[in-house]
């Protein structure tokens, strides 16, 4: 039975890091849904948060060899997390725009930038409703999709 396993890895900053742990994924022929990595402020260390599913027992095995990676401080696997992801929409400006902004409210929107063609709109809140969202604005016909990976923090 396929399920889906949010990670929290916290490893040292430095070159190769990143290689080893997809590595492991890749070794295993298992797919990595979203990955994320961003430098933890003042320290010598990154978050990497990882969205994956599939197989329990497949998945207990990347944890495992996860916690033994020589870089890895700390994994982080069950727990109360915040997710977040995030949405970029590029749509035409010759669109009818009615109900936008009741759509961005919903979503944590925000119109963020536009030129003479095009508004770009952001939304940021949990993946489920991101696709929810990204539903809700197909109607504006987007002619580009950006969809960022989930950030994770453990409470």
């Amino acid at each position: 039975m396929n399920s889906k396993r949010i990670i929290s890895v916290v490893v040292l900053n430095e070159h190769g890091v990143l290689s080893r742990i997809s590595g492991l994924f890749a070794g295993r022929g298992y797919n990595i849904d979203t990955l994320t990595v961003a430098p933890i402020p003042d320290s010598k260390f990154s978050r990497v948060s990882i969205i994956t599913s599939g197989d329990e027992r497949i998945l207990e095995q990347i944890v495992k060899q996860l916690h033994k990676l020589i870089p890895v401080y700390k994994v982080t696997e069950t727990g109360n997390f915040v997710e977040k992801e995030m949405v970029l929409l590029k749509i035409p400006l010759g669109e009818n725009f009615s109900g936008l902004d009741a759509i961005l409210k919903g979503y944590n929107g925000i119109v963020a930038n536009s030129n003479e063609t095009y508004i770009v709109v952001m939304a940021c809140d949990d993946s489920d409703r991101i696709g929810n969202f990204l539903k809700a604005m197909a109607k504006f016909n987007p002619v580009e999709i950006v969809r960022g990976g989930s950030v994770v923090m453990d409470m």
